[in-house]
């Protein structure tokens, strides 16, 4: 099977089994949900609310919250009459989609919305699991190798990044889908910025094992998806 590379992706069986565990030497594997900026579990549960509302959980945060979903900071603050800054209570009901006949931008129409993102980068790639289910990909390079928007969006987060990784970003596509890039290089982008697919936004920077390497997301409606299902081959 054939891949897109530079040179042709190498694929560790060992790796896509065991979380990754052998081929990238102890990188990250925790779900950016419980570290900033995502929230507190695995996937954001709306159990015992209605539909488009979000019950608030121990160390949630409102970036972390919006982001999830797909949302600016600014529209989740306003749909709940609340400061951009504001501290959450456990237990706290949140509006997390706009209210009908209210939808901004990409929010309006969402089912309608196709989108087929890119690599965003080039180089060894393995899987990253979580209880057997595959929540993203690591994919390693040079230090200064440039990480590109997997599609056309807006970005919504930059700020501090997951375990091993200094930043991340996070980039709003069309309806409910995100996509996010935690990396150790510099950061290209900031939040508001109108990206296009194959658009530098970072750099990889070096990682704990002294190689450069990006953690790379796909949500849709605040569940991670396997990024391989959708990238092309």
């Amino acid at each position: 099977m054939s891949f897109p590379t530079r040179q042709r992706f190498a694929w560790a069986p060992a790796a896509l089994a065991l979380a990754g565990a052998t081929l990238l030497g102890g990188c990250a594997t925790g779900d950016w949900f419980g570290q900033s900026p995502f929230a507190s579990q695995s996937a954001p549960q709306r159990t015992g609310v209605p539909a488009g509302y979000y019950r608030v959980n121990p160390g949630d945060t409102l970036p972390g919250i919006a982001a999830a979903f797909g949302q600016r900071v600014e529209d989740l603050a306003a749909w709940n009459n609340l400061p951009r800054t504001a501290m959450l209570t456990p237990g706290q009901v949140l509006r997390v989609a706009p209210q009908p006949g209210r939808a901004l931008g990409n929010a309006a129409g969402a089912e309608g919305i196709v989108v087929r993102p890119a690599w965003p980068a080039y180089g060894q790639v393995a899987r990253l699991t979580d209880a057997g289910n595959v929540k993203g990909i690591v994919i390693t390079g040079r230090p200064d190798e440039a990480v590109k928007a997997a599609a056309d969006g807006n970005v919504i987060y930059v700020g501090a990044g997951i375990d091993q990784y200094k930043s991340l970003v996070v980039v709003k596509h069309g309806g409910d889908v995100v996509s996010g890039y935690a990396v150790n290089g510099d950061v290209l982008v900031k939040e508001g910025d109108a990206v296009k697919k194959g658009q530098p936004i970072a750099e990889m920077g070096t990682d704990s094992q002294g190689r450069g390497s990006v953690e790379f997301e796909i949500r849709r409606a605040g569940k991670p998806v396997d990024p391989l299902a959708y990238l092309p081959r």
